[in-house]
C-alpha cells in the first residue's frame, strides 16, 4: 500500500521536489528517446516522403494521448487533493472512474478513426507522395487507441498518490519495447510506417500490462476494480473540470500543428518533413522541462489540499529556479549540436538545410519555456478549471494558431517558424499573471479566515 504523506508534508522541499521530479523527467527522457527513434529509423529508409507522413500523422496520434491525459492529469489532480484532505475513498473512486473512463473512450475513438480516415487524412493536409503512408500509420495507431489512453492516463495517476518511480517503470517498459521493435518491424522486416505504428501499439500494450500488474499485486492505495467505480458526488466533474484544460491542450497542440503543416505544405513536402524533425530534436528541451513541472503537480495539489500555502509557495519557487537553470542548459546543448542532430535523423541536404533553421527559431524560448509548464502544472494541481482552461486556450488555440497565418502573411516561411516561440513568450508572461492572482487571493482568503 504506498503512502507518501512524510515526503508531501515534511521533506525538505528540495528533496520531495527531486523524489517527484526525477522519475517524471527521466519518463520523459525516454519518450524523448521513443520519439526520435521512432522518426530516426523511418529516416534510415532514405525516404523524406515517409517522414513527412509520420510527421503529419503525429499530430492525430497525439489525440489519443491528449484524451488520456484528460484522465490522467484530471484524475492525477483530484486524487492529489482528495488525499492532502484525508478521503482516501474518494481517492480509490477517482482512480476507478478513469480506468473504465479511458478504456471506453479509446474504443469509441478508435472507431471513429477508423470510419473516418478519409476525412483526417483530408483535413491533416497529406498529399497524393504521403496519403497512402498516413493512412497506413493511422489505421494501425486507431487500433490501438484503448491501450494509448490507458497507458497515458495510468502513467499520471499513479504520481498522483506519489508513485513516480512506477509510473516512470511503465512508462520505460512500454518505449524501450517501443526502441527495441522500431528497427526490427520498420528495416528488418521492411513494413516501413506500417512497422512505427505496430511497434508504438505494442509498446503502449506493455505500459498497460505493467500498470494494470500494479494493481493486482495490491501495491497502490488506489484502485481499479469496478466496485469501486463512482461518477457521482462531482467526481467525474472534479476529473473533468481539470482534464478537459489539460487534453484541449494537447488537443488544440495538434489541432496547432495540423494548421502549421497545411501553411508549409505550400512550401513543398520537404519544408513539413524538416519541421517534423525538428520539432522531434526539440522534445529534449520541451520534454524534460514539462516532466520537471509535471512531477511536482501532485506537490502543489497535495499541499493545496491541505492549505499549507507556505510549503506550496516553496516547492513553486524552487521548481522555478530549477526550470531556467534546466532550460538554459539544453537550449544551449540544442543549439550547438543542431547540424548534427538533423544529419542524424536523415541524409538530405534540402531536409537538413531547412530543419537547422527550424531548430534555431524553436529554441529562442527555450531558456524560460519551463516557468509556462511550471505555471500551468500549478494551477492543474490547485483544481483551478477556469484559468487552466483560459491559458490553455490562448497558448494553442488564440495566439498561436493566428501567429502562424499573420507571421507566414507578413514573412513568409520565416515567419511561420517563428511563430511557437512567438506565442510561448505571450504564453509565459500570461502564465505568470495567473498565477500571481491566484496566489494574491489565496493570502486574502487566508487574512480574512485569521480575522474570523
Amino acid at each position: 500500500m504506498n503512502n507518501n504523506r512524510q515526503l508531501f508534508e515534511e521533506a525538505p522541499v528540495s528533496k520531495a521536489v527531486a523524489v517527484m521530479a526525477i522519475p517524471t523527467m527521466i519518463s520523459m527522457l525516454v519518450v524523448v528517446i521513443y520519439n526520435m527513434a521512432d522518426t530516426f529509423f523511418i529516416g534510415q529508409t532514405g525516404d523524406p516522403m515517409k517522414v513527412a507522413a509520420v510527421s503529419l500523422a503525429t499530430p492525430v496520434f497525439m489525440v489519443f494521448m491528449a484524451l488520456g491525459n484528460l484522465f490522467g492529469i484530471g484524475g492525477s489532480s483530484a486524487i492529489s487533493r482528495a488525499l492532502g484532505e484525508q478521503k482516501g475513498e474518494r481517492a480509490r473512486n477517482i482512480s476507478s472512474f478513469c480506468c473504465y473512463g479511458s478504456l471506453g473512450l479509446g474504443i469509441i475513438m478508435a472507431l471513429i478513426f477508423l470510419v473516418g480516415m478519409d476525412t483526417i487524412l483530408k483535413l491533416i493536409g497529406a498529399s497524393e507522395n504521403t496519403i497512402g503512408y498516413a493512412r497506413d500509420y493511422l489505421t494501425y495507431i486507431a487500433f490501438g487507441g484503448p491501450f494509448i489512453m490507458f497507458g497515458t492516463a495510468f502513467g499520471n495517476i499513479l504520481r498522483g498518490e506519489g508513485a513516480a518511480k512506477e509510473s516512470m517503470m511503465g512508462n520505460m517498459i512500454g518505449t524501450i519495447t517501443n526502441i527495441v521493435l522500431d528497427p526490427v518491424m520498420i528495416l528488418v522486416l521492411d513494413w516501413g510506417v506500417v512497422g512505427a505504428a505496430v511497434a508504438t501499439v505494442i509498446g503502449n500494450m506493455a505500459a498497460s500490462a505493467f500498470y494494470l500488474l500494479y494493481f493486482l499485486r495490491r501495491k497502490s492505495s488506489l484502485s481499479i476494480r469496478f466496485r469501486d467505480f463512482k461518477a457521482g458526488e462531482r467526481i467525474a466533474a472534479n476529473v473533468m473540470s481539470i482534464g478537459i484544460p489539460a487534453s484541449l491542450n494537447n488537443i488544440l497542440m495538434s489541432c496547432a500543428n495540423i494548421v502549421l503543416n497545411q501553411v508549409l505544405i505550400s512550401y513543398g513536402d520537404t519544408p513539413v518533413a524538416a519541421m517534423g524533425v525538428a520539432m522531434k530534436s526539440n522534445m529534449l528541451v520541451v520534454l524534460l522541462q514539462i516532466g520537471l513541472c509535471a512531477g511536482i503537480q501532485p506537490l502543489i495539489g497535495y499541499n493545496y489540499g491541505a492549505r499549507n500555502k507556505k510549503r506550496l509557495m516553496q516547492v513553486f519557487k524552487f521548481t522555478g529556479m530549477c526550470a531556467v537553470i534546466l532550460g538554459t542548459v539544453l537550449t544551449i546543448v540544442m543549439v550547438l549540436a543542431r547540424q548534427v542532430v538533423i544529419q542524424a535523423f536523415i541524409d538530405d541536404a534540402e531536409v537538413i538545410a531547412y530543419g537547422i533553421q527550424m531548430v534555431i527559431a524553436l529554441q529562442l524560448s527555450g531558456p524560460v519555456l519551463g516557468i509556462l509548464f511550471l505555471c500551468i502544472n500549478t494551477i492543474q494541481g490547485m483544481g483551478k478549471a477556469i484559468p487552466s482552461l483560459v491559458l490553455t486556450i490562448c497558448r494553442q488555440g488564440l495566439i498561436f494558431i493566428p501567429a502562424i497565418y499573420i507571421l507566414n502573411g507578413l514573412f513568409g516561411l520565416e515567419g511561420a517558424i517563428h511563430a511557437q516561440p512567438a506565442a510561448d513568450f505571450i504564453s509565459i508572461a500570461m502564465s505568470l499573471a495567473i498565477c500571481l492572482g491566484i496566489f494574491g487571493k489565496m493570502d486574502k482568503e487566508a487574512r480574512a479566515a485569521a480575522r474570523d
